[in-house]
């Protein structure tokens, strides 16, 4: 019973660490072949959107430089 109870929390904190991170919606402006902006039907212009992952930057300790040779 305590192996199965194991078995199940484990399964539960992994799943929930593999779960983080954020996703992020950035949107360009579509172009055409000379670089003239596309606009669409409505007369706004046309964009091509993508979804990336965001990652958190995490702060270290500063790495220290190396002795200068003579």
């Amino acid at each position: 019973m305590k192996l199965l109870f194991a078995l199940l929390a484990s399964v539960a904190l992994v799943s929930n660490v593999y779960a983080g991170g954020e996703t992020k919606e950035v949107c360009k402006d579509k172009l055409d072949k000379k670089g003239q902006v596309v606009k669409g039907k409505d007369g706004k212009p046309a964009q091509e959107c993508k979804k990336i992952k965001v990652h958190k930057k995490v702060e270290g300790e500063k790495v220290p430089e190396p002795a200068k040779k003579k």
